[in-house]
């Protein structure tokens, strides 16, 4: 499908945001190299590649959280030099980064105009007035208008997204940055932000988008560049690329198929759950995991998925209910009775609730597993820690210098396995992955797949938690169909088509009668 006219009369046009030359190192690794990039008044600019290839570099640096080593940056012709954060507001650039950046404690108010308030006349604060905008966004964006009240932590994930892109809106943007915006949106949301997205391209607002999520590149992208080991390899209008070239591309080679596992049959029992309760979150479930064998749960946000996982952890115990492992009834209080009885969890948010950014591989692959590395559980010797690390590094294919590189540095798709590798330190019996491959590329998606494939071929009992549908019917022996915090019901591989699964989580009657309530077996 060739440009349309009106992506034809923006490429005559001036660029609005034009980058130039760009050159970025960070601790040896050369992360951008000779990058020239432009989007144009009106235009959805979509930038991809693998995890590293230097799509979130090129992003902070034109937000002014990075400075370039070399290069120019252009904005309406004028060169510019992007400091910080705030200077790029001002001249009307806006991050929506894929983890909200938020102040949990303010309203939703607060975090819509802190540091650019409202005034009246006299120079104090016009909460009225703030609170008329920020509810006239919220309605645009279909959300609760009510909730421009509400602290900003009481939300949920997917809502506080959206009141960022309404902050940005509140500031008249004239260049939006989405990094992985769907990441943690519905699919009715990710509808509406498109919706929102095509209303601002027609007032001329340019979009740069970032996602890995290919069918959404072809559905709202005017132009694409494909970025690989930090250079540009392409940069064409969206109706001259095909999906599978953008992956060549992004690879730089081609991709194949993992070749599915075949399943142990008549394992023994890993966990088994019964009438899990915790009030106000989730209500009597039931499942059971076997060993070698990998359960997926699928829900939409705000199903209690994540909820469930949290509990049997012991980061949120339930109210009711028994938890057995290998038949045993066992109590999990806190996540270190969870580990003392061999679960492992791979947090959703990796950047709040696993990850030590300014602190070293080795460092963020062991810590919480000292008592494991130790001798007599006292003294725990660097060289056993690093010989630990880079075994793990090896078997999880993490892309880096050394083990002493601090985590920061790492892309996204590297982060993950860093955290994978700390679960696995000690061989769990059972690893609960909660989003495992969420704002990863399409290849390390792929080697993470086959990561959790080969740990259920070990005989480690996995539980997947994917908001991904094709993710979890890839990778499940069984996906329990979780909504409004109960399992609603299971699947067998092979059993029901994707549709059927959707409408089961949606709660579409047309699914009733597919599938049952996971009992265990």
């Amino acid at each position: 499908m060739a440009a349309g006219p009106a992506v034809a009369e923006r490429e005559r046009s001036h660029a609005l945001l034009s980058l130039r030359g760009i050159d970025k190192r960070f601790f040896g690794v050369q992360a951008l190299r000779k990058v020239d990039f432009d989007v144009h008044e009106g235009e959805v600019h979509a930038l991809v590649g693998e995890n590293g290839a230097g799509k979130s570099t090129l992003i902070k640096i034109i937000a002014g959280a990075e400075q370039p080593d070399a290069g120019e940056i252009h904005i309406d012709g004028e060169r510019v030099e992007i400091t910080s954060t705030q200077q790029a507001f001002r001249l009307g650039v806006v991050t929506v980064y894929q983890e909200p950046q938020i102040f949990p404690d303010l309203s939703v108010v607060e975090n819509v105009f802190l540091g650019r308030e409202l005034r009246d006349r006299f120079g104090s604060v016009d909460m009225g007035a703030q609170r008329e905008r920020v509810r006239e966004l919220l309605s645009s964006l279909y959300l609760d208008p009510s909730l421009d009240g509400q602290r900003m932590g009481d939300l949920s994930l997917a809502e506080q997204q959206l009141v960022l892109i309404c902050k940005a809106l509140a500031q008249d943007a004239r260049v939006i940055i989405y990094d992985e915006p769907s990441a943690i949106l519905t699919q009715r949301e990710t509808e509406t932000l498109f919706g929102v997205i095509r209303q601002l391209r027609e007032r001329g607002v340019a979009t740069i988008y970032i996602s890995h999520r290919l069918e959404e590149i072809f559905e709202i992208a005017d132009r694409v560049t494909i970025l690989k080991d930090g250079q540009v390899v392409a940069a064409q209008p969206r109706g001259e690329l095909t999906v599978g070239r953008v992956v060549e591309l992004m690879a730089g080679r081609k991709l194949h198929a993992a070749i599915p596992r075949k399943r142990p049959e008549g394992a023994d029992v890993v966990l088994r759950v019964r009438g899990l309760t915790r009030d106000g979150k989730f209500e009597d479930v039931c499942f059971e995991v076997a060993r070698g064998e990998i359960v997926g749960f699928f829900g939409l946000i705000g199903s209690g998925a994540t909820d469930v996982a949290h509990a049997l952890y012991g980061i949120e115990p339930p109210d009711n209910g028994t938890i057995e492992l290998e038949g045993r009834p066992v109590r999990v209080g806190k996540p270190r009775d969870a580990v003392s009885h061999g679960l492992a969890l791979l947090p959703k948010d990796r950047k709040t609730q696993g990850l030590f950014a300014p602190l070293s591989i080795t460092y963020n692959i062991c810590v919480g597993n000292y008592r494991l590395l130790s001798r007599l559980r006292v003294l725990v010797f660097a060289g056993r820690e690093r010989a630990v690390a880079g075994r793990l590094m090896k078997a999880l294919a993490v892309k880096a210098p050394s083990a002493a590189t601090k985590v920061g540095a790492l892309s996204g798709g590297n982060q993950q396995k860093v955290l994978l590798a700390r679960q696995l330190v000690g061989r769990p019996k059972l690893i609960i992955l909660d989003e495992p491959t969420r704002g990863v590329d399409v290849e390390t998606k792929g080697e993470i797949h086959r990561l959790i494939f080969e740990l259920a071929d070990g005989g480690t009992a996995v539980v997947v938690l994917s908001s991904e549908l094709p993710e979890v019917m890839k990778l499940a022996d069984r996906v329990l169909v979780v909504r409004s915090g109960r399992i609603h019901s299971s699947y067998a591989r092979g059993e029901a088509e994707s549709a059927v699964v959707l409408r089961a989580a949606i709660g579409d009657n047309g699914a009733a009668n597919g599938g049952s309530p996971d009992r265990g077996a």
